[in-house]
Order: structure tokens, then sequence, then C-alpha cells
């Protein structure tokens, strides 16, 4: 459940090697829940929040409807793109896998805490500068490594990589962490997630390029299960047919 999936992967268990001290969230990254954008993002969202709350009954509070719906102007194709049936089978693709991820949206750090230190590339040549053992998964889409802390960062105009701790202390910093994987990261598939969705090859390339390598092609056929029960399930209460290529 965490960067096992994320593009340019590591090997696990390389030697830290750069410490630092943790900085502080920047004064320019405060919530942005409550805002007029905010509000309009979530008027033209397909996800209700009453859907939203109904997809994640046990949700932690940190993963606010408003911290997504304040995420979506930094990809504005996601579920923004095709037709309603497509836009609304995106939605529940990306929040179906998300809620794989996280055990229903609890989860918002990693838990398995003795892998902390192994997400430290040393090779790379900006180093951890926030500490060897920050880079641990966090968000919904469990970001892990410094390299994606970077890379995630860079993209969004955040600079995560002196700042990991804005992921699971700012619900739309965590949130816009998941868009820029589904929207820019083919992971170990062929194509993004959102590609998947909106070209029509189906939910089971976005299970390829979040986790197919471990999952896919018989790897975890119980894990893929889930995730496609997941989104069968979100599609129901979208009212939209899931499609074909459920499967990987």
């Amino acid at each position: 459940m965490h960067a096992r999936k994320l593009s340019a992967l590591a090997a696990a268990g390389v030697a830290a090697a750069v410490c630092g001290l943790t900085l502080a969230p920047t004064a320019s990254a405060q919530k942005t829940d409550g805002t007029a954008d905010t509000k309009a993002a979530a008027a033209e969202f397909v996800v209700s929040e009453a859907q939203f709350e109904e997809m994640f009954p046990n949700r932690n509070p940190f993963y606010t409807y408003s911290g997504l719906t304040a995420a979506l102007s930094a990809y504005p194709g996601f579920t923004n793109t095709g037709s309603d049936t497509v836009k609304k089978q995106e939605a529940a693709a990306f929040l179906a896998n998300v809620s794989h991820e996280t055990g229903g949206l609890v989860h918002v750090v990693e838990q398995n805490t003795a892998n902390y230190p192994h997400y430290c590339d040393a090779t790379q040549p900006y180093g951890c500068p926030a500490g060897t053992d920050k880079y641990y998964g966090r968000g919904p889409v469990q970001l892990s490594w410094n390299f994606n802390y970077k890379a995630a960062g860079d993209a969004l105009g955040i600079d995560l990589l002196n700042n990991p701790d804005l992921v699971q202390n700012d619900a739309s910093v965590a949130w816009k962490t998941g868009l820029w994987y589904w929207n820019t990261q083919s992971g170990p598939g062929s194509m993004t997630p959102h590609d998947a969705m909106v070209n029509g090859a189906g939910f089971g390339e976005t299970i390829r390029a979040i986790n197919g390598s471990l999952e896919c092609n018989g790897g975890n056929p119980g894990q893929v299960q889930s995730r496609i029960d997941n989104y069968q399930r979100f599609t129901q209460l979208l009212g939209v047919e899931p499609g074909g290529n459920l499967s990987c």
C-alpha cells in the first residue's frame, strides 16, 4: 500500500545517506477548505458529498470531501473528460483504488513503521533533506520514496521533498498527491489510470498502473477482486454501469 507501485521504483532496503531537519509546513500550503473555488468545484464534481460519505462511512476525519474538491483544480481533466458515464466511472475507479489502498480512507500513513527508513534513495543528488525516515507512505495512494515526493511536489508546485509532512497534515495536499499519480504516472502499466478510464481500456488497467507488478496476471487475485468489488459498489452508487475489462 505504498510506492512499490510508483514509477522509478528503487530497490527496497537501500541505505539511507543524507540526514536533515524536519521542516515545518510552509505558510503557502494552508488548508483551502471553504473557499469559493472549492465550493464551485464541489458543485461540479460528479460525486456529491452525501455519496462520498456513503462510500466511506468509517473514513478518517482527515480525508475530507472539501479537501478532495479543493484538489480537483490541480488536474482539471480528472472526472471532466468524456461522457457523463465516463466521468462517473473515472471517479468510481479512483475512489475504489484509494479505498483499497487506505482501508476505506482509514489510514493516512503507512502502518508498518519499520519500513520508514527504507524510502530514502541515497543515490538521488538531492538526498533526503527532511530526514532519512520521512518519506514513508502517506495519503490516499500512500506516496513513498524521496524521489516520488520530489516528483509530485515539482508537478504540484509544493516543496514536498523538504516538507513531506504536508501530505499527512493538509487534506488538499494529500488528495493532490493521489491525483498526481492517477493522472500522470503509469507505474508498472502502459498508461495512466486516467487514460485507462477515459480511453476505454477499463478498470483493470488502473489496477495494473497502480500495483500490477504484484497483483495482476494471477499475482494476487484476492487483492484485485477487492478493488473490483469497491469499483462495482461505487459505480452502482453513482448510477452507472462499470463497463468491461474489470480485471488485470
